[in-house]
């Protein structure tokens, strides 16, 4: 296959965001190829830079370096053959549905003529006739995205790029538009020659595509190009399905390595500093609580999705905390609960707290958090300034979520408090020692 064959192609793409003195790289080296026919889906972890390779990918972005080809030319500018849906609706709430979907055919040009018929056809074609004079509030979550939907099939891209389309949905909305969009595309009812689907819900990707782009973060590349050799329609249960999803569930969870490397380093100092897991800590002790349940206190990674009635990113996020805090163990796709692990989710209430916080004293992140705050005046400081020493380690975002997270944690363990109308972090009486 010769380059001119390929629809897109992306060669040694990298995207490095500059703060102040600091340059932070959320892609690294990424290539990839799309050609027509290809249903691909774009799987990793929130924050692996997905949503912004399809910027990229479109145009709406330049990488900071590398190439983007699209049909064997350098892509100058935004793309006029492809479009995105995004996770949120994007709808202009004072316009009809018809109105929506026609406005993106206006900004193409098309005669008022022409507008309407294509519109009335495409919101046919998505199960929207009868809809035309209704307005996005009158609308289901679920119907308000297939307006985004048509919108976008509207103007015939050749690359179709979904930004985790079904992520806002409720679980039966999100199957039930799972299942009209494959029907479309296996139907031929779709002129677009290929779509990307970026989502982190593993189960959706190897339901969907027929190739999965596995990623990784910090910073974002990839790590596996797999594909999807099952026909349509898929079944879930089928051993051929789980296989799949059971293999990338054991490549994005990774294995445990030793406590030097799974810890990090503090902000600051030499060697890689180790992110927090944004998770709510509540769930933290249910998770644990389950697998202590089990007699060898071992599960499988995707059997446990699905018993516990969790998506793949939320669960992934669980078991990192779980690693870091030393509750749990993973390797070859199975999560091992440790004596540690089996104490929390026996301990009482006070007893638990108590565990907790000796674990997070230990984690580089909090050790350097509790430092500011004992030389600060009163163990007390401002969120600002702390968030302004972060960010000499983290893009602005990143910093402002790792700190978050942080004071959520030590809230938790009852080691510092945090004022929110003053927003000043401090250390709780006798925490500081």
């Amino acid at each position: 296959m010769t380059d001119n064959d390929f629809l897109l192609e992306l060669r040694n793409v990298n995207q490095v965001y500059a703060a102040g003195a600091r340059q932070f790289t959320a892609i690294k080296d990424f290539s990839l190829t799309l050609k027509e026919g290809d249903f691909s889906a774009l799987l990793g972890p929130s924050g692996c830079g997905k949503s912004t390779l399809l910027r990229i990918i479109t145009g709406l972005q330049p990488p900071t370096r590398g190439q983007v080809f699209y049909r064997g030319r350098p892509l100058q500018g935004v793309n006029p053959k492809a479009t995105i849906v995004f996770q949120t609706f994007a709808l202009f709430p004072w316009l009809t549905v018809q109105e929506n979907v026609e406005l993106a055919l206006e900004a193409r040009g098309l005669p008022p003529r022409l507008r309407l018929s294509r519109t009335l056809e495409i919101l046919d074609r998505v199960g929207l006739d009868g809809f035309e004079n209704a307005y996005p509030r009158e609308l289901s979550g679920g119907m308000r995205q297939k307006v985004g939907f048509a919108r976008a099939i509207a103007v015939e891209p050749e690359l179709l790029c979904l930004d985790e389309p079904f992520s806002n949905l409720d679980v039966l909305s999100a199957e039930t538009l799972r299942g009209e969009l494959l029907e479309l595309w296996t139907s031929g009812k779709l002129l677009t020659k290929a779509i990307l689907m970026v989502t982190h819900n593993i189960e959706e990707a190897v339901s969907l595509a027929d190739r999965i782009v596995v990623m990784e973060k910090e910073p974002g590349r990839l790590v596996m190009d797999l594909k999807v050799d099952l026909a349509h329609p898929r079944n879930r249960k089928d051993l051929e399905f789980e296989e799949l999803v059971d293999r990338v569930y054991a490549l994005l969870a990774g294995q445990t390595q030793s406590e030097q490397v799974e810890l990090g380093t503090e902000p600051g100092q030499p060697g890689p500093t180790r992110r927090l897991p944004k998770i709510h800590i509540s769930e933290l002790p249910g998770l644990l609580e389950y697998l202590s349940r089990r007699t060898d206190h071992r599960h499988d990674i995707y059997a446990l999705a699905d018993d516990i009635k969790v998506n793949s990113d939320q669960l992934l996020n669980l078991i990192e905390a779980a690693e870091l805090l030393g509750f749990a163990t993973v390797a070859k796709g199975d999560i091992n609960l440790t004596p540690l692990g089996a104490t929390f989710a026996e301990a009482s209430i006070i007893d638990r707290k108590e565990i907790f916080a000796a674990r997070l004293r230990r984690l580089p992140m909090f050790r350097w958090l509790m430092n500011i705050l004992r030389a600060s005046e009163k163990n007390r400081q401002k969120w600002e300034v702390v968030q302004a020493a972060l960010e000499l380690e983290f893009h602005p975002e990143e910093a402002q979520r790792q700190l978050e997270i942080a004071v959520n944690w030590g809230r938790y363990a009852e080691l510092l408090s945090y004022d929110d109308k003053s927003r000043v972090i401090y250390l709780e009486p006798g925490a500081g020692t």
